[in-house]
Formats: C-alpha cells, sequence, structure tokens
C-alpha cells in the first residue's frame, strides 16, 4: 500500500487546501484490526474525503465505470479499489472485500450505493451488515457534509465549498444466537441507518 500512502498525503493535502475540510469523531476509529467504514454519499469526492478516517489503507468499492478508462483503471487499481456493477448485490466485490476484512484491513462501502441527493439518507443497501454479522466486525459510520455542493452527480466542473468530516460510534453487529443471519443483518441495517443519518446532518451543519 505505498502508492495509496503517497496518494493519500498528496490528495488530503490538496482537499484540505481546496475545501478547507474539517474532521471530527476519529477517535471513534478502531486503530487496529478490521471494521467497515460506512460514509453518506454525495459526490464522488466522497472517496477521498473518507480517507480522512484513518491513515491505514482501506479497500473500497468503485463503479466499474471508472475501470473502462486505461489511465482510471491503472490509478484505481494502483489504490486497491474493487469493480462493483451500481445497483446490483455484486457478490464478486463483497467476496474481494471480505477477503481484505479476514486478512484483518479496513474497508469502505457506501451503503447507499450510487450517489443520492439532499439532507435525508437514501435507503441502505444490506452488503455492510451482512459483511459485519458474517464476520463480526463493526461498522464505523462517516457523515460528509459539503461535498455535495463540490460536485454532485450531474455535475462535470467542481466548486468550492467548505467540508466537514464527522465520525460516527461504531455499530457492531447483534449476536446471532437465536436468530437468523438476515434477521441481525436487517437489525443492525437499521441501527447504521439511524447514525449514519446522525453524523451526516451534523456534517451538513458545520460545512454550512
Amino acid at each position: 500500500m505505498t502508492f495509496y500512502r503517497f496518494a493519500r498525503i498528496v490528495v488530503l493535502g490538496l482537499c484540505s487546501l481546496a475545501f478547507r475540510v474539517r474532521v471530527t469523531g476519529v477517535e471513534n476509529v478502531p486503530l487496529s484490526g478490521a471494521y467497515i467504514v460506512a460514509p453518506s454519499h454525495r459526490s464522488i469526492f466522497d472517496v477521498p474525503f473518507s480517507a480522512y478516517t484513518t491513515k491505514r489503507g482501506v479497500r473500497f468499492l468503485a463503479k466499474e465505470e471508472l475501470f473502462r478508462n486505461p489511465v482510471l483503471n491503472w490509478l484505481f487499481t494502483k489504490l486497491g479499489a474493487v469493480q462493483v456493477e451500481r445497483g446490483t448485490a455484486d457478490r464478486g466485490a463483497l467476496r474481494v472485500l471480505e477477503a481484505a476484512l479476514r486478512d484483518g484491513s479496513p474497508v469502505a462501502l457506501f451503503p447507499e450505493g450510487t450517489r443520492a441527493s439532499g439532507p435525508e439518507i437514501a435507503p441502505l443497501f444490506d452488503g455492510a451488515a451482512y459483511l459485519a454479522v458474517k464476520l463480526g466486525v463493526p461498522i464505523v459510520p462517516v457523515g460528509v457534509g459539503g461535498s455535495e455542493q463540490i460536485l454532485a452527480k450531474g455535475k462535470i466542473l467542481p466548486r468550492l465549498h467548505r467540508v466537514a468530516v464527522v465520525v460516527g460510534t461504531p455499530v457492531f453487529p447483534p449476536p446471532v444466537e437465536g436468530r437468523s443471519r438476515r434477521t441481525a443483518t436487517t437489525k443492525m441495517t437499521a441501527e447504521l441507518t439511524t447514525e449514519l443519518q446522525r453524523v451526516f446532518t451534523e456534517a451538513v451543519r458545520l460545512a454550512n
């Protein structure tokens, strides 16, 4: 992950200068072991903004369209990105993230799926909770405020705007004894929805 660490320093340095990024709650991020970063998603810039939460290398999902460009294919591959088909439960991508988690590495999953819009968190997919319940790892909710004003879905040219990144309290998977894994996954997704909405609302407030 040498390239990842170098790219993180460069990209985050530029983002800090351009967007006056404010980060709170990093004490909630586990210092070691596997966990899932679950950020809100309003802009493609949410990927680098989520990297403010830890210096460790994080595997993340990227839509398959980005890999069709040779330059972006090389870049995202070097950064450890995993291709995913949007709007589907891409089991192959989840298996790659599962392997990374089993190795003790953090991974990132946007639980809203594609980019959403507005102040309300969109209904979450169960992928993050499914992995968390299966492997017994926590999910760290991350609210990113201000990124929609920089480059919202459908826009081409970015604009300058203040950004706030708020890290919430980790959500731990419930015990599965006496209940099915599906029931535990549903319960965890509901808890993640509540906490992600809380930190996203706070991030939006701080960014304005």
